[in-house]
């Protein structure tokens, strides 16, 4: 009857936790109040700057539309095939399971060895598994991500350099991918490798955008399609491109300086109860091991968790800027 009592209480804060998460996830009012300022910039002003503008949001969302069609949903097993493949690694699914199954059969014996209830081995175990390969996945595509930002404004500038000499873009790409190490090279040779098998470069960069997922990439390929459509100087565009890019890069290092007091604040805070709880516990394993059996201390710990966890969402949320 016991075990009962904390299954269901711990399924209750749970789904507490979750309605929470959900709550402050929803979407944010000021991306709306200036997605309508801009439908309203859009209609009524006259600019030729505005114009293009507009011409460029309307270009995207139909290729999007064009690009997935109606009906056509993606599987579990392909959206982690992508994140796999974003992280640079050739990695098979299956590597990704293997590492889940032993991080789930690890905890799950550590605890049953230590005398924890089944509920809770099962818990841990299934979160950590399922949990932490994510994690390292999530982690290794945001570094090459940001690997793939800091030197793309190189790339662009090597480009504009190219076309300024006279070669055509499908050329000044594939030198690119020759001359750039690392995420960026990489990426212009997967667009030149489906342009020699017959692909078009729109629809070939438009690939790399969608894998890649940065704004920066977005705007490199509507800037080409744009240019494609009404004709102007591509080397100018680019090279403005660049400047606009690094500016980015800037202010985006200067919102992160000055986070980063908040940020390590943040990180003392969530990590200081597990630090002190195994100080203890490697000192004196007696005194917290009834964490581990008693019901009453395993509710209290999973209560712990979930407003800590709680507590550093609000946090993360508060300390994330978006450029």
């Amino acid at each position: 009857m016991g075990m009962m009592q904390t299954a269901i209480l711990g399924v209750g804060v749970l789904a507490v936790l979750l309605l929470l998460i959900l709550a402050f996830a929803g979407p944010s009012q000021s991306e709306a109040k200036a997605r309508r300022l801009d439908s309203v910039k859009f209609r009524h002003s006259d600019s030729a700057d505005t114009q293009v503008e507009a011409q460029m949001k309307k270009a995207l969302s139909a290729r999007r539309k064009t690009t997935r069609p109606k009906g056509d949903t993606m599987t579990r097993m392909e959206a982690l095939a992508i994140r796999l493949e974003k992280t640079g690694h050739n990695w098979p699914l299956s590597y990704f399971f293997y590492a889940a199954g032993a991080l789930f059969l690890t905890l799950f014996g550590l605890l049953w060895l230590k005398g924890a209830p089944i509920l809770l081995c099962l818990s841990v175990g299934l979160l950590v598994g399922a949990g932490l390969p994510h994690f390292i996945v999530g982690f290794l595509i945001n570094r090459r991500i940001a690997k793939f930002t800091a030197a793309f404004p190189d790339a662009i500038d090597l480009l504009v350099r190219g076309l300024r000499s006279g070669l055509p873009v499908t050329e000044t790409i594939g030198v690119v991918a020759k001359e750039i190490a690392g995420p960026v090279g990489e990426e212009f040779q997967k667009v030149v490798d489906r342009i020699k098998i017959g692909q078009s470069m729109e629809d070939a960069l438009l690939e790399g955008a969608k894998r890649m997922e940065t704004p920066e990439f977005k705007f490199f390929c509507i800037t080409l399609a744009i240019q494609r459509e009404t004709g102007g100087n591509l080397a100018e565009t680019l090279a403005n491109l660049a400047d606009v890019l690094r500016k980015r890069g800037q202010m985006k290092l200067k919102i992160k300086a000055m986070s980063s007091e908040s940020k390590a604040s943040a990180y003392i805070v969530g990590s200081l109860p597990f630090i002190v709880f195994g100080l203890v516990y490697s000192v004196n394993p007696t005194y917290l091991a009834g964490f581990f059996y008693e019901e009453r201390l395993i509710i209290a710990g999973l209560a712990g968790l979930c407003w800590m966890s709680i507590g550093v969402f609000i946090m993360a949320k508060m300390v994330n800027f978006e450029i």
